[in-house]
């Protein structure tokens, strides 16, 4: 009996360090989402989705590819990008916390997402596989007068992404570019007073 739980706890051993050794070589792919802690300045630690060009942008890190590298490749980059703003290089940790999704199966035809707020119209918009967020928001006709474009949010599952509708336009941002997921949320908040 006791060689039977040895055997088992090997396996468990055994399965445990080869997922190990997965994470540590797998490559960061367009569509993952990545969570960035900071230990020497919290107001640096984010969630950051990786956009469809493969890159990321932290403030003070700027804007960089991270498609193919390591998560350690990622925190060197990031550590090394933040160094003159700290004393000594700063401890940085990333993870991932969500994995780009496979591609949709063909029996489901749409994605269907929902749009809230200052839209033209709001509601459950369906959109067709591979739909970026510019091309949804074609779709469900723009924004009303009050719309508080440089605010909007993208909301996937419990992560909430602040998207700037006049970067994207300029060219200052590629979030345009973000593909739809099923269920995602498109808020459009209202103008303040002065905005």
């Amino acid at each position: 009996m006791s060689r039977l739980f040895s055997l088992l706890g090997a396996l468990i051993a055994l399965t445990f360090i080869s997922t190990a050794a997965d994470a540590q070589s797998y490559r960061v792919q367009p569509g993952d989402t990545l969570r960035i802690e900071v230990i020497e300045d919290s107001t640096l630690n984010r969630t950051v989705l990786v956009s469809p060009d493969g890159r990321i942008s932290v403030p003070s890190a700027g804007a960089f590819r991270v498609s193919g590298r390591t998560i350690e490749q990622i925190q060197a980059t990031l550590s090394a990008r933040l160094a003159d703003n700290f004393i000594n290089p700063p401890s940085v940790f990333v993870d991932i916390t969500a994995l780009a999704p496979e591609d949709e199966d063909a029996e489901d035809p749409v994605v269907a997402i929902f749009v809230v707020g200052e839209a033209t119209n709001v509601g459950r918009v369906e959109l067709e596989p591979g739909t970026t967020l510019m091309q949804a928001i074609g779709q469900f006709g723009g924004f009303t007068n009050f719309a508080a474009t440089k605010r909007l949010q993208l909301r996937r599952g419990s992560v909430i992404y602040q998207i700037n509708y006049h970067d994207i336009l300029n060219g200052n941002s590629s979030n345009g570019g973000v593909r739809m997921h099923e269920g995602d949320v498109i808020v459009v908040p209202q103008r303040k007073l002065f905005e």
